[in-house]
Formats: structure tokens, C-alpha cells, sequence
């Protein structure tokens, strides 16, 4: 029973959590009481209100947002005694998961700003074309598995695509149909090439390296603010916090030495 009760994780959880309080009862130094401290601001209140509302459409009663608060009670109490026990540590799954925090934290802020009209408006004329609706594009495309490769066969004029399971011609696809199938650089990218009987290139993909030949575009046309005004909401919010997460990152890699062995 015993040997049973050992082999237990949950045993192995509780004797730790033991242990841990037996230490700080027997510790010489009183513990400092803001260590013990959980503070929910009003904001991290409403940070809270407002997942729940993404997700479920409606703000939460108070019931629900009382449920919420004792959720993220547990999550924290949890997260510290996990931190006290090294359980960070060489975990990758833990290790992921804090980076994507840091990301999260980048556009906090953006995730809860209301730009205003007028700044939604110079989003969609700096960004047309992420709007753009009826404009298709025809085009050939070559695979290659590096840039050089790729180069190397836009050189030779006759370049000759890598097995891989792609089209190697479309004809009349939407740049957000392109987006979907080849990656959104890629959409992008080809969008912005002019017409004609050469191939261009090399474009990235998330499979590799592209030659592209654009062979006819039509033109579509972009709707009116009043009708696509939540579609630019999204975008500027989703494309901001990306940037500025980027940014962020780049602050923060620019303060270490990177050495690969």
C-alpha cells in the first residue's frame, strides 16, 4: 500500500507541497508577506471580462466573472508554489509557453485599444489591397527547396519545378484564396508583381522557394469603410500586435550575445 501510495504523482505533489511549507515555518527569516501577496487588478478584472466575452459573445454575469477570478485565483496559486518547486526548468513545454506570454504582453495593449475611425480609415487606404474583394490573379509557379537553387534556375530561363504537391498552374485565384494555399507572404508578394512573360522571383513560401510567372491580373475593387469597418478592425489590430511583438523582440535579442556551437 505504501509502495503504492509512492508511486503516486499526486502523493509526490502533496509531500512537496509539504515540504515547502515545513521549510518556511522552520526558516529563521519570517516570510516577507508580499511573496504571499495575490493581487487582481481592475484591470487584469477586465482583461478577464474581456476573454470571456470573445469567446462567448456577451459579457460574463457576475457569476461567470466570480468564476473567472477563481479560475486565475488557482491558475496563480498553482503557477508560484510550480516556480518555488523549479518546475520551470528544463521543461520545453513551459519554456514555450513563457515566450508566448512575453509575445502576449508585447500587444497587451493593442488588445485593448478602440482606434478610432479616422485611424481605421488611413489603415484601409494605406492597405488596400488586404481588403480587396473580386481581383484574381493567374499565374505559373516553379518549387524550389532553396533560394539558390531557385536562382540558379531563373538564370537558366527555363526553370523546371521540384516534385511537390502544388499546383503548378492556377488560374483566377483571389490573393486570400493564394494566402490560404501558399502562405500569406507569398499572396503578397505575387500580388505586387507586374504582368508579363518572365518568370520572377525567388518568393518564399511556407513550403520553400518560388519562380513565378504572372501571366494575367484583374484588377478587384475595395468596399466601402461603412460596410468592412470590423474587417479593418481586425486587421490593424491582429497586424499591430504583431509588430509590435517583433519589435519588442528585437529590443529585447539586441541586450544578448547569441553563440551557436
Amino acid at each position: 500500500m505504501i509502495g503504492k501510495l509512492l508511486r503516486d504523482p499526486l502523493a509526490h505533489f502533496l509531500i512537496a507541497g509539504a515540504a515547502i511549507w515545513g521549510i518556511l515555518a522552520l526558516a529563521d527569516d519570517p516570510v516577507d508577506p508580499a511573496e504571499r501577496t495575490i493581487t487582481l487588478s481592475r484591470e487584469q478584472q477586465a482583461g478577464l471580462a474581456l476573454g470571456f466575452e470573445r469567446t462567448m459573445g456577451r459579457p460574463p454575469t457576475d457569476a461567470e466573472l466570480d468564476a473567472q477570478i477563481e479560475r486565475w485565483t488557482r491558475e496563480e496559486v498553482l503557477y508560484r508554489e510550480a516556480l518555488r518547486l523549479g518546475l520551470d526548468r528544463g521543461d520545453p513545454i513551459v519554456r514555450r509557453r513563457l515566450a508566448a506570454k512575453m509575445d502576449e504582453l508585447a500587444g497587451a495593449e493593442v488588445e485593448l485599444a478602440q482606434p478610432s475611425e479616422g485611424e481605421l480609415r488611413k489603415w484601409l487606404a494605406d492597405n488596400p489591397r488586404s481588403f480587396e474583394t473580386g481581383g484574381v490573379l493567374t499565374f505559373e509557379q516553379a518549387y524550389f527547396s532553396s533560394d539558390d537553387e531557385a536562382l540558379a534556375a531563373l538564370r537558366g530561363g527555363k526553370p523546371v519545378s521540384e516534385a511537390i504537391s502544388l499546383p503548378g498552374s492556377v488560374e483566377d485565384m483571389e490573393e486570400r484564396e493564394m494566402a490560404q494555399v501558399f502562405g500569406t507572404q507569398f499572396a503578397e508578394e505575387v500580388a505586387r508583381l507586374a504582368a508579363g512573360p518572365q518568370w520572377q522571383g525567388p518568393i518564399r513560401s511556407g513550403f520553400g522557394w518560388h519562380l513565378v510567372r504572372l501571366t494575367r491580373r484583374e484588377e478587384g475593387s475595395v468596399p466601402p469603410f461603412a460596410e468592412i469597418g470590423d474587417r479593418v478592425e481586425a486587421d490593424w489590430r491582429s497586424r499591430t500586435i504583431q509588430a509590435r511583438r517583433e519589435k519588442a523582440y528585437e529590443v529585447l535579442r539586441d541586450a544578448y550575445r547569441i553563440e551557436v556551437e
